[in-house]
């Protein structure tokens, strides 16, 4: 009893309150002194300890806010109980929710456009490929679509609440069945879900043809191997091909095992930059060595996952150079990126390359200045001076060069 009477004692609730807002108050200090320290000495589990103390301070606030709700019901309570000892009316409660879910309902839709306003720029810009623009106009209608069939039932729904709530002069309407209301609303989903499922079929088998068709421009082929915490990049050589790899063949020197007994691995070229010519379709060819990693340029709406032992594919033609989005973002130090959109391990983060389009004379050029991935090292360890096929490559080489 004792217990009870310290829960039902006002003086309990202030000490609540009073403790939860000393709470918030030191939690907003250490998020503060966390990220100045973060900022000062770029510690990153500073930055951490500032985040967890952010969404202390976020949880603490919602508690107060329970705390709070709960209070002025309380209140709400003890008024009612008062008025019925004296004989007279109590609160009707029903109004009392009914206005509530109104209030909720224009929160709501205020909550929704601060959203929109606030947050709707940091949805990615437009597309900076051809199929990405694609793929945006299909985001943007299914939004529409969606978003006026959810704000509609939510007015609907707390609009009737409030209309029609309970009252002693109203009985509520039996209304059991109406086979018209069952078929408008069974078949217009259907229509609708029809059309987008289809439109979302015929987009996705575009994008997926990895296939150059006849008569198209060949694309360029670049190889994208993930692994334990980097991508690994390959380009073709002067012959524009790329030579086969072998699982087995992996090694210190040799970290995709390229098989060189293919003639066409002996000029493929290694680089740490994802260089790519503007309006050139570009074939990635993705593999994964140890884990499933996961291929993703944002920017490009390019997402697909590279899996061990399974090669995946993905071709895209990108728009726009870094030059140019540097100059329409007015961000200097703008680079497209591609990152690993799993997480596969504890140094995910360091799975990101620079990725950079440029005309097709600059793609020529940075071409041209591109190591060959056959390093001298891996030369001596394959014993490739007694090589005869590559005797013949350096042959042809050097008549090439002579010419």
């Amino acid at each position: 009893m004792a217990f009870k009477h310290l829960i039902n004692f006002k003086k309990f609730y202030s000490l609540i309150a009073m403790f939860l807002l000393l709470g918030s108050n030191l939690v907003m200090a250490q998020a503060t002194s966390s990220n100045a320290t973060a900022t000062d000495s770029g510690d990153t589990s500073a930055q951490s300890a500032g985040m967890w103390a952010s969404v202390g301070y976020y949880t603490l606030l919602f508690v107060i806010v329970c705390v709070v709700v709960a209070v002025v019901g309380k209140i709400l309570k003890v008024y009612d109980l008062t008025l019925q000892m004296q004989g007279k009316k109590g609160i009707n409660w029903n109004n009392v929710m009914a206005t509530g879910f109104l209030i909720f309902l224009v929160a709501g839709i205020i909550g929704v456009y601060y959203s929109f306003s606030e947050h709707g720029s940091m949805i990615l810009g437009p597309a900076s490929s051809v199929h990405g623009k694609t793929l945006d106009t299909m985001f943007w209608i299914t939004f529409a679509i969606t978003f006026v069939v959810f704000l509609a039932t939510q007015i609907l729904l707390f609009g009737f609440l409030f209309k029609y709530k309970g009252s002693d002069k109203r009985k509520a309407y039996y209304y059991p069945h109406n086979n018209t209301i069952e078929k408008i609303w069974t078949v217009a989903p259907a229509i609708v879900l029809t059309i987008l499922v289809v439109f979302g079929f015929l987009t996705w088998r575009k994008i997926t043809n990895t296939v150059d068709a006849k008569g198209e421009v060949a694309s360029l082929n670049v190889d994208v191997t993930g692994h334990q915490f980097a991508w690994e990049l390959r380009y073709p050589g002067k012959d524009g091909k790329l030579g086969k790899k072998k699982s087995k063949l992996i090694s210190g020197t040799n970290k995709l095992g390229i098989n060189y007994e293919d003639k066409n691995s002996f000029d493929d070229l290694a680089a740490d930059t994802l260089m790519l010519p503007v309006n050139k379709s570009v074939r990635l060819n993705i593999i994964a060595q140890d884990v499933i990693h996961s291929v993703y340029m944002p920017n490009f709406r390019v997402q697909i996952n590279a899996v061990p032992g399974l090669p995946t594919y993905f071709k895209f033609t990108p728009t726009k150079t870094t030059a140019q989005m540097r100059s329409d973002l007015d961000q200097p130090d703008f680079n497209y990126h591609l990152y690993c959109n799993k997480i596969c391990g504890g140094s995910h983060y360091n799975m990101q390359k620079i990725v950079m389009v440029v005309s097709q004379a600059e793609y020529q050029n940075w071409l041209a200045n591109q190591k060959p991935y056959l390093s001298d090292q891996l030369k001596k360890e394959l014993k490739l001076a007694d090589n005869a096929l590559y005797r013949q490559f350096q042959l042809q080489n050097s008549l090439a060069s002579n010419n």
